[in-house]
């Protein structure tokens, strides 16, 4: 699909700015219970709007996100949406995760109404100088990385972290100057929006591109287009870049989305050593390698290499050397969910990666493993293919234990692949039955390949749960 195009799906009109907010009825769709609507809906109060906030949820499961807004002047409509809130609205703000198939979006959508997203309002009023971030696997990492060698690198400029990971920074808006550096971890859910826009990061990268959120992009063509979005519009963007990881450059489909470019740059491993260079326009080989020396990484796995190696390729775009980037990274910790080593107790350590919810996530988990381990498999089903990770678990661990929706399958494909599993009604119970499978040395991984919805709020209490355990607080 060519780059200058919108991807299919995408039928809501372009978004007009807004300065004014006073007086503007604006609905809220989706307060979330980690806060997820929680910035914009402070940043709209305190502009002026009249902001109502309307969440399917009751009060008593949102509690700690209606705590964080209780100061500001908003209507709360909590246990269900109602048609008239989107009807009525001057402007719908969607939750990422609100499908375009949302009968009240198109409620909204009917009455003429604008809906936009806290991600393309950030981006629309944002003076700063944009890297985003997006991928099915690493992403995550990768954006820390990065603000982590260039709060330490780059000086005379602030640099700001967010998007996807960590706060809202619509309140930093007034704060961020054009020198300064913006770090956005990108989801599929929210670059979905953004060429309402026609934005794209003046940086942007991508880690790779494998099945995942099926459920909600119905293809994994829409998938990938919706992560192609992220370079759609760089033509417009000077001293552009964009920056690829080896599975995205093995991509066929992003290979031809990028063809002819000069400013296309990727990030692997060569010989166990990262290595950054720009690609020729053939998208065929890199017009030059750097090696980059003295990476002495904290966090374990190859696949930490291949992250460092994107984040020293970023960080060469705002002119730090990869030397002094691999400097930088020598005192990285890991994310929490993300391949976290949690505790160790009585010998065996705990690796929390609930973040992993595809078989690829999960797969590169088990190859960051040097010890005999026990693993922990299964959850929602979004309808990933799982086979292939029962297997790998099959062969690789020394026990899987099951849960979810999907724990059923992956434990009967385990143990037809000469492995053994069982299926676990809850999480503590499939951490006992690996724990009591282990001795002093060995490890304990929890990374599920699945999503948590059918058990848990989502992926951080999934994980917050399993270091209680793992710590003995449950």
């Amino acid at each position: 699909m060519p780059l200058d195009t919108i991807a299919p799906g995408q039928s809501d009109r372009a978004n007009s700015r807004i300065d004014d907010w006073t007086g503007k009825r604006v609905t809220v769709m989706g307060l979330g219970r980690f806060g997820g609507g929680v910035g914009v809906a402070r940043w709209l109060s305190e502009r002026g709007a009249r902001v109502l906030v309307t969440d399917k949820e009751p009060a008593g499961a949102l509690e700690d996100s209606l705590t964080q807004i209780r100061d500001c002047l908003v209507e709360l409509r909590l246990g269900g949406h109602e048609e008239r809130d989107f009807r009525e609205a001057d402007v719908v703000i969607a939750n990422p995760v609100v499908p375009d198939s949302s009968p009240f979006l198109a409620v909204a959508r009917a009455a003429g109404v604008q809906i936009t997203t806290e991600i393309n309002l950030f981006v629309q009023r944002c003076r700063g100088d944009c890297v985003g971030i997006t991928g099915s696997v690493g992403k995550s990492t990768i954006t820390a990385m990065t603000g982590h060698i260039l709060e330490r690198r780059v000086g005379g400029r602030r640099v700001w972290v967010g998007g996807n990971i960590g706060r809202s920074l619509l309140d930093a808006l007034d704060e961020i100057a054009p020198r300064d550096i913006v770090v956005l971890e990108l989801s599929s859910f929210q670059l979905h929006r953004t060429p309402f826009l026609e934005w794209s990061p003046r940086v942007a990268v991508l880690t790779g591109v494998t099945p995942n959120h099926l459920d909600w992009h119905g293809s994994l063509d829409a998938y990938r287009d919706a992560k192609l979005n992220i370079f759609r519009f760089q033509s417009t963007v000077a001293e552009s870049c964009a920056i690829l990881g080896q599975a995205a450059f093995d991509n066929s489909a992003v290979r031809a989305a990028l063809l002819g470019r000069r400013d296309v740059w990727l990030g692997r491993i060569s010989d166990a050593m990262p290595v950054v260079g720009r690609l020729a326009p053939s998208m065929e080989r890199m017009e030059r390698e750097l090696p980059v020396t003295g990476l002495n990484l904290q966090v374990p796995g190859r696949h930490n290499l291949a992250n460092a190696a994107m984040a020293i390729a970023i960080a060469q775009q705002f002119d730090v050397n990869s030397q002094d980037a691999a400097a930088a990274l020598a005192d990285f910790e890991a994310l929490p969910h993300r391949l976290q080593r949690a505790c160790v107790r009585d010998g065996v350590s705990y690796f929390n990666d609930s973040k992993s919810t595809t078989p690829e996530a999960a797969q590169t988990a088990i190859d960051a493993m040097t010890t005999p381990f026990c693993i922990i498999l299964g959850g929602y089903d979004k309808g990933s293919d799982l086979t292939g990770i029962a297997q790998y678990a099959a062969a690789r661990a020394r026990y899987v234990a099951c849960i979810g929706q999907t724990g059923p399958g992956i434990a009967a494909t385990v143990r037809v692949a000469g492995g053994s599993a069982d299926q676990y009604a809850s999480l503590p119970d499939a951490v006992e039955a690996c724990r009591v499978r282990l001795s002093g040395g060995e490890a304990i991984l929890l990374s599920p390949a699945c999503a948590s919805w059918d058990m848990f709020t989502d992926y951080r209490e999934r994980g917050d749960l399993f270091c209680r355990i793992a710590r003995g607080a449950v």
